[in-house]
């Protein structure tokens, strides 16, 4: 592990201008994602910011309803909140399929969205990979692809996103509130948080430089059956080949997000027109254009396969 400095911000906007002040400068709190790259020096941050102290581990109700879940809230403690259980099952569920008990006691609802991919070829430093390397390649691209991505990836990277609670977020259309350096702040709905490898997918999301998660905000409640399914390799601490979030009502509709396929949280509303005729369809919308390899092609049976076995679950 290389030197770094290291710091104790008192307000957000403390952090974040001390962010944007000092070149390669990382924001840490519970750290279960950031300490794991730092020993393997893919992340190299010559100062630590830590924002712990910063009052940000609250859940409040919100005017219009519902929820205001603060960046530190830890995912044990969100997952076991009964206003979380009781009106956004989906989020719930997700938080407990994801790592383990001890690490969910540690790891925040901001560093579990900003969490970086798990592919193999990004952790190991003796390999090209865009995303750590921007412009030295993708080792992906014709190696071990069997847990990358199938749709929504570009041909400098085929990584996909590690977060089951991305995906549920995502389902529930939740925002994502920041402050800025200057001490400005804005909200960024999820939907527009992710953004797509294109040409540069060491850019994992909107974020602007030094700008500090406070908060993630869900809308009042919206009913129906909340559903979360992971398929994976083993059943814990292990990352999604598949995975389905979902909220479906009693007349036919729904949201559905798939995780474990993808860059991001993967959700096409026009699919979700299809659930009155079932998996295959919804599947066949929600999956156009993929392009997966030999060795993970199975993932667009798994996740047809995956999304009927929640949609009986509903029924049921």
């Amino acid at each position: 592990m290389r030197p770094f400095t290291y710091e104790r911000a008192r307000t957000p906007a403390e952090a974040a201008a001390s962010a944007a002040r000092v070149r390669g400068a990382r924001f840490i709190a519970g750290g279960t994602n950031l300490l794991d790259l730092m020993k393997l020096e893919v992340e190299t941050p010559t100062h630590l910011i830590d924002v712990n102290g910063l009052d940000l581990d609250h859940i409040a109700e919100t005017a219009e309803g519902g929820l205001r879940i603060g960046s530190l809230v830890r995912n044990t403690d969100l997952a076991a909140d009964a206003r979380i259980r009781r009106d956004y099952g989906v989020l719930a569920r997700a938080i407990l399929a994801g790592a383990s008990g001890q690490i969910r006691n540690r790891a925040t609802t901001a560093g579990n969205l900003l969490q970086r991919t798990r592919c193999p070829y990004f952790y190991d430093t003796n390999m090209p990979c865009n995303k750590r390397a921007p412009g030295s390649g993708c080792s992906a691209i014709g190696g071990v692809t069997r847990q990358l991505a199938v749709i929504g990836a570009s041909e400098a990277c085929i990584a996909t996103h590690p977060s089951d609670m991305a995906v549920a977020m995502r389902v529930l259309d939740a925002q994502i509130e920041t402050v800025k350096p200057d001490g400005a702040q804005r909200v960024i709905p999820i939907a527009d948080f992710y953004r797509p490898p294109g040409n540069s997918p060491h850019i994992d999301n909107a974020l602007n430089a030094g700008e500090l998660i406070t908060a993630v905000t869900l809308p009042k409640p919206i009913g129906g059956v909340h559903l979360y399914r992971k398929v994976r390799d083993r059943a814990s601490f292990a990352f999604a080949l598949v995975s389905v979030g979902a909220v479906l009502q009693p007349d036919g509709s729904g949201r559905i997000a798939l995780g474990g396929v993808a860059p991001q949280p993967w959700r096409v509303e026009a699919a979700e027109a299809e659930l009155p005729r079932g998996a295959a369809s919804v599947a066949g919308r929600l999956l156009a254009g993929a392009t997966p390899t030999a060795d993970n092609a199975f993932k667009l049976t798994l996740a047809t396969r995956t999304l009927s076995a929640v949609l009986a679950q509903a029924r049921a």
